[in-house]
């Protein structure tokens, strides 16, 4: 990526599983520099102890407090923003915790890489901010509303920002595969909510693809979508005992909090406006003002039929081709 050579990028949220991935793929680029932003001081020393890479550099801060973003957003070029408090039922219990980080934190991002003169900002979202039910969900979706409306503002494209929007991350920190892995490994049952239940399986290398696709192609306001394929809970279960050869037994806990039966990465309303580009969804920004008297006049008269697009109606993937993606997994190999 010719773009990046000789740029400073900022990832908030650095030691994560994402970023840690999208950190090797940008370090085979030309870029000047990395900084990683995050807040656990255990998590950047082991970070920099595995890479020993120069051009990355290690910053103590919280998208929550803006003095330290401004602080880190001195000669940043571009931001992949993926600092968020992720699990469904800690944020349930906290909400306010997941408004300060996914709200307020994403906020911070973005208007201070305004004020920086930031090329670029990709924020990352979840199929869990389309209908959502949970404080996961809802915070995410508040997010996307905020980088759009900093997007409008942002009219002279100094500040190109956009956002991405993908379902479950396989092998992802706190994901159900390595739990499945550890239950298997010590004998005991894998816990399955809902047998029927089905989520997008995506791997990790596809997510970073997303957000450096969204990174080249974005206008301002874009929001992209990965198509991914789906399975149910139970199939995704027989998959990892099918490839560890365990005879372990299933056990139906039920619904989780604030869980659904399946997830939904894009709407019928979004559909109806968005560009298919094959692997992804481009939804083009609505830019708009509040002039209503135009808005009212000029709304889409055309009935809306399209059908959302989510995990009960994307590409079903049997127990076989789920283990065939399992298998082509880095974290699934080192634990076979």
């Amino acid at each position: 990526m010719k773009e990046l050579t000789g740029k400073t990028v900022l990832i908030t949220g650095g030691t994560g599983s994402f970023g840690r991935a999208v950190t090797e793929r940008l370090l085979a680029t030309g870029v000047k520099e990395i900084k990683i932003f995050s807040r656990d001081e255990l998590k950047q020393e082991e970070m920099r102890i595995e890479y020993q890479e120069d051009r990355l550099k290690f910053h103590i801060g919280d998208v929550r407090d803006m003095d330290s973003v401004n602080k880190v957003m001195h000669g940043v070029d571009y931001i992949f923003h993926a600092a968020a408090l992720k699990q469904v039922p800690s944020c349930e219990f906290f909400p306010m915790q997941a408004v300060m980080t996914n709200v307020l934190g994403s906020n911070n991002v973005i208007e201070s890489a305004i004020a920086h003169g930031v090329k670029r900002v990709v924020c990352l979202s979840t199929d869990k901010a389309v209908y959502p039910i949970n404080a996961m969900g809802i915070t995410k979706a508040v997010m996307e509303k905020i980088a759009a409306a900093a997007a409008r503002r942002e009219s002279n494209n100094e500040t190109i920002i956009s956002s991405v929007r993908y379902g479950n991350v396989m092998c992802s920190r706190g994901s159900v595969i390595p739990l499945f892995i550890k239950q298997l490994k010590a004998g005991k049952p894998l816990t399955v909510t809902v047998p029927d239940m089905t989520r997008f399986l995506l791997p990790l290398r596809n997510a970073v693809d997303l957000v450096l696709f969204s990174f080249e192609h974005a206008n301002q306001g874009d929001l992209f979508v990965k198509k991914a394929p789906a399975s149910t809970i139970i199939d995704l279960a027989n998959a990892v005992k099918n490839i560890f050869k365990s005879d372990v037994d299933v056990q139906v806990i039920g619904i989780r909090h604030a869980e659904k039966m399946y997830e939904t990465l894009c709407t019928r309303e979004e559909l109806q406006k968005a560009e298919d580009m094959g692997d992804y969804y481009r939804v083009p920004l609505d830019d708009r003002d509040l002039n209503y008297t135009k808005y009212f006049s000029e709304g889409e008269t055309q009935e809306i039929v399209t059908e959302d697009y989510h995990s009960h109606n994307t590409e079903q993937l049997d127990v076989a081709q789920v283990e065939e993606l399992l298998l082509s997994l880095p974290k699934v190999q080192k634990e076979l």
